[in-house]
């Protein structure tokens, strides 16, 4: 399967309106830089593996709904919180019982009048003091983290999913250290990261060769290139996304079990 490395600006955005609230100034200290992993809706039962998460940053709420991605703006004082009925959105296409979902949660989203922390959980509430969804904290640490690829940019303006037969590994370490397979070599090496931001110094691998399967050797190449080109990172539910200084996916992940 071949996916063409895109910006969430790009061609298939659209924009939708839903009923309620509008779009409001931001002032929203306390929710900003927080990201979340939706938990509970109430009166509907959470789709397996259609992970929906929330992040707020300056104003600015995004995520995945569990099947597109979407942002859009939001404002919060003290405990009240209004989300902007209009988003941008991606436009794929997903099961019947993931769209319903997702419509369901954009519509608690906008929907929602107030809010309230407890420990790790986040309530977005209705006027009426009702809870339309919980989500639980979502840390954006990298350091004790441990991952397995999913798809590489293959350096022609595409990202390939990882060869079948093969395991794409990544751990980080507290030191500051990463280390991990590339398919057929192990590697170990520095890293940096500061908020958003995330670097990889030279990375050591061992020197096997590996004949199988066909291609190991040329997406081990592939993936070593692609870590030198990671700006930022994303870690958003059991998905880490890193991405190019230009905003291109360089390499995507699942969270190891």
């Amino acid at each position: 399967m071949t996916h063409c490395p895109r910006r969430f600006h790009g061609a298939l955005i659209v924009l939708f309106s839903l009923p309620g609230s509008a779009v409001l100034a931001a002032d929203a200290h306390s929710l900003s830089g927080t990201a979340w992993v939706l938990a509970d809706l109430p009166g509907r039962a959470l789709v397996k593996d259609a992970s929906v998460t929330l992040q707020f940053m300056k104003g600015t709420v995004s995520g995945s709904d569990g099947c597109n991605r979407f942002s859009g703006h939001y404002s919060a004082k003290k405990s009240t919180l209004k989300v902007s009925a209009q988003m941008a959105a991606t436009l794929m296409a997903c099961p019947a019982e993931v769209t319903a979902q997702a419509k369901a949660f954009i519509a608690a989203l906008t929907g929602t009048s107030s809010y309230r922390i407890a420990d790790d959980t986040l309530e977005l509430l209705s006027a009426g003091g009702e809870v339309r969804a919980a989500l639980k904290a979502q840390s954006q640490a990298l350091g004790g983290s441990a991952w397995r690829a999913t798809a590489i940019n293959n350096g022609k303006q595409a990202v390939v999913s990882v060869l079948s037969e093969t395991s794409v590994t990544m751990s980080f370490g507290m030191d500051g250290r990463v280390s991990g397979s590339a398919g057929c070599n192990n590697y170990s090496g520095p890293y940096k990261s500061e908020g958003a931001s995330l670097s990889f110094g030279a990375a050591a691998l061992t020197r096997k060769m590996c004949a199988r399967p066909e291609g190991v050797m040329e997406q081990e190449q592939r993936f070593v290139k692609a870590l030198g080109t990671v700006a930022t990172h994303r870690i958003e539910g059991n998905r880490l996304e890193l991405r190019t200084a230009e905003g291109a996916i360089a390499l995507l992940f699942t969270r190891a079990d």
